[in-house]
């Protein structure tokens, strides 16, 4: 049970969202709260909020603000979340989540399509909670010019659909990549991986993975659902002077709580569309033989190669088969 609770903010927050921004700016050298002269909106914030198109909420506890969140429609179907700030001595509690899973909610209700935020290089505490609930890096970092000298990265993520991760975005979605990737081996996907899969294990695959991208040998595709990352694929792309035109299909994977719901197609098809774009036209992928892997290529027009039988160890402790396909890609991928 908790001894917080959340409701819309208010004007007359004022002094309490001062006191909170400065208690968490506290914790980082540097970082100087000038409200008159940077920060006038915080005199009544909710009024600016309301008249962005926004809203605002608080987490209050004994009548204090101990939590705080904004959000605000930008173009294009973005929203932007604002302002999101916890009091330190309630860092862990659940407080941030909740207050993000309203500020959340409230946008996709409004018809927000993708979401972002901006935050202080130097809040490595926050990265870590956006990247655990789904947020990546997306695009270069701001400068503000203000008196704190700030630099911040942006973060982002669809409500729904596929999007290619750039080696700084793949490096922060590790976290969520392992979450998934630990979720799929646990439910005995044939993936070179047998449960229990460490958490050190699969960070380390994804490390390997960000490296390959940001080196040009690899193409990593992440997938929301619900604004959740829960699905991946890589492109590894062929490095010989023979094979410049081909791929290897890399761990499409996910999440066992959203199958079936069309994201494994999806993740397919993107891939099929940068392969494209990177110029492979001849693709290849291996995959366990029987599984609900083996049905999705074949639906989208992959030609089986064939079955080694008893090629790798099953979770069981039993030998399973392992079936090859390809695909040449001449047109538009199969959606």
């Amino acid at each position: 049970m908790t001894d917080w609770g959340l409701r819309p903010g208010r004007d007359a927050d004022a002094d309490g969202f001062v006191a909170l921004i400065g208690a968490c700016w506290s914790l980082y050298p540097g970082c100087v709260l000038d409200v008159d002269g940077e920060e006038p909106a915080l005199r009544a914030l909710a009024s600016y909020y309301a008249g962005q198109g926004g809203a605002l909420w608080v987490a209050e506890r004994a009548g204090a603000v101990v939590g705080m969140i904004a959000t605000k429609p930008l173009d294009g179907g973005t929203w932007e979340i604002c302002k999101v700030y916890v009091a330190p001595d309630l860092h862990g509690h659940g407080v941030g989540p909740a207050l993000l899973a309203q500020a959340e909610a409230h946008a996709i209700a409004s018809g927000a399509t993708r979401l972002a935020l901006w935050s202080d290089t130097r809040f490595d505490r926050a990265h870590r909670f956006y990247e655990k609930q789904s947020y990546v890096r997306s695009g270069p970092i701001r400068v503000l010019h203000d008196i704190s000298n700030s630099l911040e990265f942006a973060y982002a993520k669809p409500v729904n659909g596929i999007a290619v991760l750039d080696a700084a975005a793949a490096a922060s979605a590790e976290v969520r990549l392992s979450t998934v990737l630990r979720a799929c081996v646990a439910e005995g996907a044939g993936v070179g991986f047998l449960p229990p899969l460490a958490p050190e294990v699969a960070r380390r695959f994804w490390l390997d993975t960000g490296r390959n991208v940001a080196a040009g040998t690899a193409i990593l595709m992440a997938g929301w659902v619900g604004g959740v990352l829960a699905g991946t694929v890589t492109l590894a792309l062929a490095t010989s002077e023979t094979r410049p035109h081909c791929a290897e299909v890399v761990k499409l994977l996910v999440d066992p709580s959203v199958r079936r719901a069309g994201l494994g197609r999806a993740l397919m098809s993107r891939l099929e569309a940068e392969s494209l774009r990177a110029g492979r036209t001849t693709l290849f992928l291996d995959t366990r033989a029987g599984q609900d892997g083996e049905k999705l290529y074949r639906t989208m027009g992959w030609t089986a190669l064939g079955t080694v039988p008893d090629c790798v160890i099953a979770a069981d402790g039993t030998l399973a088969s392992t079936a090859y396909f390809w695909k040449r890609l001449t047109a538009e991928p199969v959606s």
